[in-house]
């Protein structure tokens, strides 16, 4: 790989943070090199919106707004990208991105993060599938909810690579995840449910208002957030691609456990990619395979795992406003898959439902730590030879482990959590889909620019999100806080 250039790019804004030098891309290798860059994404997407807010949505009005589900994850998905394009071509995250527009946004863009997930919303309900496991009574999920907190940290804080180690769990988890919905919807799923996602389209979108009404504008707001990532865990999608060596991120250190590892606590400041023949071409190359990593790992099996689940809840439980505000459902799910298939399938439910939950709080915990870290790093902490990013990582994972665990005990529920986490990152995405347009219309090569038909489509993203936040505190205004619910 050449070495990067002694000459400061000048596309880059340098007025809050210090100009870098040109460096040109690397030659990509092959698209199966770098399958796995999405999986801590899926992973942590599919303990929030997969199976718990949309489930919970199906079982209140119907599979009517499947289509919401969808068109949620997809427009993550091209938020995505946008996050991945400024990375690819700089080696920088998005969020550093954002600092060198003006430098408050990487501090707006940590307490986005930190505010709306501190609430352990991932934690508390695997807590809950746990004494379904073992007919354990919810009295006790608080204890177990913060045993799983402490266990979560302290696999973080030892781990030599916490990239390497995450993305080999989280994709045994994706795997064993995937098998056994598979098995679910082969033996449990009914014709007339996947039918019903088609052909009740037309009574969702006409009954959109009634909907808002039954399942509250924070719970829906939240389940189209969580249908996918959310919030700002999209943004670390940059921190994957470094750590996945894709484009220029290949430049990048990782981090390490300041414990087992070897620390570097140097700024990620990223490069410039100059405008040649060459890295043109390059650059498409590598275009297209994190568009093909992203539609694999992300998009498709997100998307299949929306729709199927939804249809397993319906084929199960119908519509049911009976089952409360909690987890109920979930129990009750169980307990007809036991029926229907055989004891041991209900139980296999629950441990995959635990899993999933449980993936989704590590994720969380990481995307967190690692937005902040980055972000503080390179903006106030730039010149600390103290703190390096993996000391203010660990710090972070253990506020979030110790915080998470006084509010456990307050009694809120689960769902009450998620949504309280969603709302929030709800807003953190108004924001930044904004800050995306700006910065990959201004700060990148011409070649690499965002521009044609992505342009269009990253307008309406950004419409929808900033609409749905006006709305919201509209909302919260008139009607009071209680009016989310």
């Amino acid at each position: 790989m050449a070495e990067p250039s002694t000459q400061l790019a000048s596309e880059l804004p340098s007025r809050y943070l210090p100009a870098v030098p040109y460096s040109d891309l690397p030659e990509p290798r092959r698209l199966r090199n770098y399958l796995g860059a999405s999986v801590i994404l899926t992973a942590t997407a599919l303990g929030s919106g997969e199976l718990v807010l949309w489930p919970y949505i199906s079982t209140q009005v119907g599979l009517g707004l499947v289509w919401l589900a969808v068109l949620g994850i997809t427009m993550q998905y091209f938020l995505n990208m946008e996050i991945e394009r400024y990375t690819l071509i700089t080696g920088e995250t998005a969020v550093t991105g954002f600092s060198r527009l003006w430098l408050p946004w990487g501090g707006i863009m940590v307490l986005g993060a930190i505010l709306p997930n501190v609430w352990p919303g991932w934690a508390s309900s695997a807590a809950t599938e746990f004494t379904f496991i073992f007919d354990l009574d919810d009295s006790n999920v608080p204890l177990i909810t913060t045993i799983f907190l402490l266990a979560i940290g302290l696999a973080v804080t030892v781990s030599p690579v916490i990239y390497q180690t995450l993305e080999k769990v989280q994709g045994v988890m994706v795997v064993l995840i995937l098998v056994f919905v598979v098995a679910a919807i082969v033996v449990a799923t009914k014709g007339s449910a996947w039918a019903s996602t088609v052909t009740s389209i037309p009574q969702g979108v006409g009954g959109l208002p009634t909907s808002i009404g039954v399942v509250g504008a924070a719970a829906l707001f939240g389940a189209i957030v969580f249908a996918g990532a959310g919030g700002g865990n999209n943004l670390v999608q940059s921190n994957y691609l470094r750590d996945k060596g894709m484009g220029m991120g290949i430049r990048i250190p990782n981090i390490v456990s300041p414990i087992t590892g070897e620390e570097v606590a140097a700024p990620s400041l990223g490069y410039m990619t100059p405008s040649t023949p060459e890295n043109e071409r390059r650059w498409r190359r590598w275009w297209a395979i994190a568009n093909q990593e992203q539609l694999i790992t992300f998009w498709f099996i997100g998307a299949l795992l929306l729709v199927a689940l939804q249809v397993l809840v319906v084929s199960m439980l119908g519509v049911n406003t009976s089952l409360g505000t909690g987890l109920g459902f979930i129990h009750a799910e169980g307990r007809e898959l036991a029926r229907i298939v055989a004891p041991w399938f209900g139980i296999a439910f629950y441990v995959a439902g635990f899993l999933i939950l449980l993936s989704t709080n590590i994720g969380v915990v990481d995307w967190v730590s690692r937005l902040t870290a980055d972000s503080l790093k390179v903006t106030f902490l730039r010149d600390s030879g103290f703190w390096s990013e993996s000391k203010i990582y660990i710090t972070v994972v253990w506020l979030l482990i110790i915080a998470g665990s006084g509010i456990i005990w307050t009694g809120i529920k689960p769902v009450a959590l998620l949504v309280i986490s969603a709302t929030g990152g709800g807003f953190v995405m108004a924001i930044y889909s904004v800050l995306l347009i700006l910065l990959n219309r201004k700060a990148l090569p011409d070649f690499a620019r965002l521009k044609g038909w992505r342009l269009p489509i990253m307008v309406l993203i950004a419409l929808f999100y900033v609409a749905f936040s006006v709305f919201l505190i509209y909302e919260m205004i008139t009607a009071g806080p209680a009016s989310l619910a």
